[in-house]
């Protein structure tokens, strides 16, 4: 079953209110930390966790005056938690709260992506199983080159998934951690302990060395990610709007009543899927760039990186969710036009196996000039009248010196085609 488009939960993990509340749980287990090492009183502690809460409305109103987002938040903490919340905070620095958090929203988007992927996989793994022995022209160039089987298309973006699958669980994992460690990372004012007891009750790992800031390497590394899976995306599109050309009409975008294709042409049917997605994935490729710029920064920290994340992060897992799942959608529910297949692959009349008859004849003992001479002149001619290419070859004098009909009739078959498919599916695991 497809999954649902995954919007309402991502824009949910991105809301103000999800953010605070990351930021409040930080703030309150960096106190039980530093309860545990005497610096907090059990009591005041006690008082925090019971009292501590926020109003989004309010901190965005104090931030209009304070121009800071977290001194905003702690002073709305502050006013329901009183006297006590002046062991808020203590010793940390906002980039403690605002980098930890944002590994934490980039967590749990990336665990949506990743089910998405998941999700792809399994899809692809079917059709793949489906046309697996399906017969079909393989192109380069853009021009028919010899036979493939159709389900080897879906096999190829299946393993490619599977390693964008791969790619996204390790960027995942290296975002995944979390600092506690001071204005300058030295844990100047701070016990490291502070970091661990935060960082495990999140389901982080604490980074091994910081600055103010976690590096953005990291974050570049989860952004190209993305940028990756998304111009693969983009490639198998491509393939299909090129499958489904009136003249090739292989596949087609399922096409919903009620659907209209163009406002001037009735007739239309155009996959509009296909082209959104290979649209958008420029886009992430473009905010893919934008992380990258962000690794250089000055000294300790600098802000710069600050207000692009605000855009690309949120923006890029959302819009990832979004075209994965349409893709999903669109593969699961594509239009095979078999006869078409068919159509095509014998479009020209048989040119397809000359690569075959050439190393048969070497085969044969003819040299390699003299055997390409001799397929390649047989093939102009093929080409030039359409006439069979089986025929012309089976009439040629000089070529059939060398081959029986039986052997003409084998490498014009597509038994060895098969056998290599089986080979090929078993390496990469579908079975």
């Amino acid at each position: 079953m497809i999954p649902r488009y995954s919007r309402k939960e991502l824009t949910k993990i991105w809301s103000d209110e999800n953010k605070f509340k990351i930021w409040l749980d930080i703030e309150i287990l960096a106190c039980e930390a530093q309860c545990k090492l005497g610096n907090i009183p059990e009591k005041s502690l006690k008082t925090i966790q019971k009292k501590a809460k926020f109003n989004v409305k309010q901190i965005l109103n104090i931030e209009e005056t304070v121009k800071h987002d977290v001194i905003a938040f702690l002073t709305n903490v502050g006013s329901y938690v009183g006297l006590d919340s002046r062991f808020i905070h203590m010793g940390m620095t906002s980039s403690d709260v605002l980098d930890t958090a944002l590994s934490v929203q980039m967590k749990q988007a990336g665990e949506i992506i990743l089910k998405d992927l998941i999700e792809l996989k399994k899809i692809l793994f079917r059709k793949a199983v489906k046309y697996k022995y399906l017969t079909a022209i393989g192109r380069t160039h853009g021009i028919h080159a010899e036979p493939i089987t159709f389900g080897l298309k879906f096999a190829l973006w299946y393993d490619e998934t599977q390693r964008n699958i791969e790619r996204l669980i390790l960027a995942i994992n290296n975002i995944s951690v979390g600092q506690i460690s001071g204005a300058v990372g030295t844990y100047e004012h701070l016990s490291p302990f502070i970091e661990k007891h935060v960082c495990d009750k999140l389901g982080l790992k604490t980074t091994k060395i910081s600055t103010q800031i976690l590096q953005r390497d990291r974050h570049s590394e989860y952004m190209t990610t993305l940028a990756i899976i998304a111009s693969c995306i983009e490639k198998y599109a491509t393939e299909i709007r090129h499958l489904q050309r009136t003249e090739v009409l292989e596949v087609e975008e399922s096409f919903s009543k009620g659907q209209k294709g163009s406002s001037a042409m009735p007739h239309k049917k155009n996959p509009i899927t296909s082209e959104q997605v290979s649209g958008l994935a420029r886009v992430l490729r473009g905010n893919a760039l934008a992380s990258m710029e962000n690794i250089a920064l000055w000294h300790e920290r600098d802000i710069s990186h600050s207000s692009v994340e605000r855009i690309i992060v949120p923006d890029s897992t959302i819009l990832m969710d979004y075209i994965l799942n349409k893709f999903t959608s669109l593969v699961d529910n594509l239009v095979v036009y078999e006869d078409n297949i068919k159509r095509n692959l014998n479009l020209t009349n048989g040119l397809i196996f000359s690569q075959k008859v050439l190393l048969k004849l070497i085969e044969k003992k003819m040299r390699r000039e003299d055997a390409y001479r001799i397929v390649q002149n047989i093939a102009m001619k093929c080409w030039k009248e359409k006439v069979s290419f089986y025929n012309l070859i089976k009439k040629d004098k000089d070529a059939m010196k060398y081959l029986s009909i039986k052997e003409l009739n084998h490498i014009f078959g597509s038994d060895v085609l098969k056998k290599k498919v089986d080979f090929i599916y078993n390496r990469v695991g579908i079975k």
